[in-house]
């Protein structure tokens, strides 16, 4: 599984249907090591055994995440921005990192920078 995403603008996507799957490992397995994750109230899970245990949480209580309207990724050399707007109306952004073999893994994950109304 890692190493898997060779483009920024899939991390969104596998998110969702790895979150849709009961597949914790499989969405940990999105970030770098060290990464951050916005988790709410000015909280922060920070690598990857803070998001698993987080998404862990979040699956174990029935939630599901559902496939948003994604904007195209930003990219400037190894770092790439993507984001999306979630039915919710929430907008998300991400900060993603090409790693050495050519793969992209997110680094920071904000779900929820504004509202769309």
């Amino acid at each position: 599984m890692p190493g898997d995403v060779r483009d920024p603008q899939d991390l969104a996507r596998l998110l969702v249907l790895r979150e849709q799957a009961g597949d914790v490992g499989g969405m940990t397995a999105l970030y770098e090591a060290d990464a951050v994750l916005d988790i709410g109230n000015g909280q922060f899970a920070r690598g990857r055994d803070a998001i698993s245990s987080f998404y862990a949480e979040l699956v174990a209580a029935g939630r599901r995440f559902d496939l948003g309207d994604q904007r195209p990724a930003i990219v400037c050399g190894d770092l790439a921005l993507t984001s999306t707007r979630l039915p919710s109306g929430l907008v998300t952004a991400e900060i993603a990192r090409r790693q050495d073999d050519g793969s992209w893994l997110w680094v920071i994950d904000q779900p929820s920078i504004a509202q769309y109304l």
